[in-house]
């Protein structure tokens, strides 16, 4: 009934709504409907001597590591995560990111039950490039990535997709509990805090994952994944923190443009210099090609509250009963007020490590 409601609702909003928000509502209601259609339970698809040998060695661990998930990580025990849907296609949805010419803020929409989230997601790849043409015409930034998966937050059973079964196991296992964790704490309008968390979540989870179940050949892909993970990162905070210090100085607009594209130019002269450190991996070229403010503006919205989560675990001694009740209590906050508590947590830590 929850579930029929969700949609009543929706298409309630949608009738009320202007056009424009009637052809985003209806693709986002049609789009959600045809992935709970393709679904198919897993249980049944490793007991179907039709299912491939591969795909279904492949369920077979996604099903041992949603048990761990709920066994091992205290997150819901409910049917998302088993059962599968083969989507043909490369990603469930694309979301897109603006910001203004000079600024390194997101912008934000505001949707029925999610609240404002600082991204725009379509789950046909030709709708979200329309959407972007008409968002650059405004002179915005836009930036449209591609997304594996994405959490209904518990409203729907959510399923394991062709976009992400094959990643390499802590990649698909950091997918899976990332997802769970929204369904465990999820704030409206607070998109950085809701994606820090789960990221805090998924990181701890792989790693444990790993100490219980993985190989030594797994764990060195996990510590050189998360390596450049934090590379990456550290390079494009440090370019927003230039670009944001750039957008505030008294300049003409045309001396600011100038300086912007320096900036951009040498963000991506330092991304080929970590590249070759990489020995070549290319996982973050895309990013890297014709960046702009609402590139820098994705990465923060995902991980800039990672360090407080992960401090909130440590203060726990890992209890993750513990750590999420602390979260739900800090979610209960405005948010200011939860900014301010998330920024008192690693000064602490930041002492300890000077003395």
């Amino acid at each position: 009934m929850r579930r029929m409601l969700f949609i009543y609702i929706a298409v309630i909003v949608t009738l009320l709504a202007g056009c424009s928000s009637v052809d985003y509502y209806l693709q986002s209601i049609e789009g959600q409907v045809r992935l709970l259609w393709a679904r198919q339970a897993i249980a049944d698809m490793i007991a179907d001597p039709a299912t491939p040998p591969p795909l279904k060695a492949r369920l077979e661990r996604v099903l041992a590591i949603r048990e761990f998930a709920s066994r091992e990580l205290q997150l819901p025990d409910n049917p998302s995560y088993r059962s599968y849907a083969d989507l043909q296609r490369p990603f469930v949805v694309w979301n897109v990111f603006a910001a203004a010419e000079f600024s390194v803020e997101p912008r934000k929409w505001c949707f029925l039950i999610v609240g404002c989230v600082n991204y725009r997601g379509y789950f046909a790849q030709a709708e979200a490039e329309a959407y972007a043409r008409g968002l650059r015409s405004e002179g915005l930034d836009v930036f449209v990535s591609g997304v594996p998966a994405y959490s209904t937050l518990g409203w729907f059973d959510d399923p394991v997709l062709n976009a992400f079964v094959n990643y390499p196991e802590h990649a698909l296992s950091r997918l899976i509990f990332h997802e769970l964790a929204h369904q465990v704490v999820y704030v409206k309008g607070d998109t950085e805090f809701n994606e820090s968390f789960a990221t805090a979540v998924e990181t701890e989870g792989v790693r444990r994952w790993i100490a219980r179940h993985g190989t030594d050949k797994m764990r060195a892909e996990f510590d050189l994944s998360q390596q450049r993970r934090m590379q990456f990162r550290e390079l494009a905070y440090r370019y927003r923190e230039r670009l944001a210090d750039l957008y505030r100085l008294p300049i003409a607009r045309e001396e600011m443009r100038v300086r912007r594209a320096q900036a951009f130019s040498g963000m991506q002269r330092d991304y080929e210099l970590l590249k070759s450190q990489w020995g070549g991996f290319a996982g973050y070229d895309r990013f890297f090609d014709h960046p702009n403010n609402a590139h820098l503006a994705s990465v923060a919205i995902y991980t800039g509250l990672v360090p407080q989560f992960q401090q909130l675990i440590a203060k726990h001694d890992g209890d993750l009963a513990a750590f999420y009740a602390e979260v739900k209590a800090l979610a209960a906050l405005d948010k200011a007020e939860r900014a301010a508590r998330l920024a008192a947590v690693v000064a602490p830590a930041r002492r300890e490590q000077a003395n």
